[in-house]
């Protein structure tokens, strides 16, 4: 069942068109990664679909409320940088965001007990907030998103300021979370989307570039490939196997190059026929085929 469609969404502010045209949707019970790089609208759009900015143009269907109804009772934000009261201690800050989604006292406090226990950090319940680590804080504000029961929650960079261990809190969050309700979170790194997401949406200078379930952009885009690491003075030499038949495209960076080829066995045949034959300096030779991260960056730089 779709619970989410997007129709020629778009958000201009004066002369600057932060979104445009975005038009995806996607199911209930999935996890969807919001991809692209830093300033490519990915906060603009979590923004519009949470009601704290109103579009341009486009229309936002969700279920079966009206077109562009207020769908805030159905959602969960977490917004890039929350801000808390450092002086409440988590369990009031949890009972106090309760009240504020109506609540009742006695409902508030009952949800506060389960969810600080599923985030995991029940045993912090009466410390300070000030005092919660970068990870702590982050799975307080999922808490917080979820109090109300949301049918969809939106994470905006849900791991992008933690370090290491506060990011593989998160995400394992994020993977416990998604059995329970939809959620779309954004991220400018492809392995996070990879790790816990089932669909992507990739946006790029405010316009969906690519809308799929990962299972099929693999299918779609991964290529046959074979890597080879030289040094500057060979580069010049492999340059020139871009105008071969087998050899669909080379990407270039620093001292590798990623040949994308349309035969494998024919390809790596040539290739090492070459390299014996005109005494290439090869430090590296693998045959393997394009990620989706090739895809992304294809994409971003296209």
């Amino acid at each position: 069942m779709t619970i989410l469609a997007v129709e020629q969404l778009s958000k201009s502010y004066n002369e600057n068109l932060a979104v445009k045209d975005a038009t995806f949707q996607f199911e209930q019970g999935r996890c969807v990664a919001l991809l692209g790089p830093n300033g490519a609208g990915k906060t603009t759009i979590l923004k519009m679909l949470a009601g704290l900015l109103k579009p341009t143009t486009g229309k936002i269907k969700f279920q079966h409320e009206k077109e562009n109804a207020d769908l805030r009772k159905y959602i969960g934000y977490l917004p890039q940088y929350p801000v808390f009261h450092d002086w409440m201690t988590g369990a009031e800050f949890l009972q106090y965001i309760g009240k504020l989604t109506h609540l009742s006292d006695s409902k508030a406090k009952q949800r506060t007990i389960e969810l600080l226990d599923l985030v995991g950090i029940s045993d912090a319940k009466n410390r300070r907030i000030g005092k919660y680590s970068g990870g702590m804080k982050q799975r307080l504000g999922i808490a917080q998103a979820i109090i109300h029961h949301p049918k969809l929650l939106l994470l905006d960079e849900p791991v992008s300021a933690l370090d290491p261990f506060g990011r593989r809190e998160v995400l394992e969050m994020i993977k416990k979370l998604k059995e329970d309700t939809t959620i779309l979170f954004s991220t400018h790194v492809l392995n996070d989307a990879e790790e816990v997401s089932e669909d992507v949406i990739i946006i790029n200078h405010g316009e969906i570039k690519v809308s799929n379930s990962i299972e099929q952009l693999r299918k779609q885009h991964q290529q046959a490939m074979i890597y080879v690491e030289t040094n500057v003075q060979e580069k010049k030499q492999l340059q020139e196997w871009v105008n071969w038949d087998v050899v669909t495209d080379i990407v270039f960076e620093n001292h590798s190059a990623q040949i994308i080829v349309s035969d494998i066995e024919l390809a790596k045949q040539k290739i090492l026929r070459e390299i014996v034959e005109k005494n290439i300096s090869i430090q590296k030779f693998e045959v393997g085929r394009t990620t989706l991260e090739d895809l992304f960056v294809k994409v971003v730089r296209g």
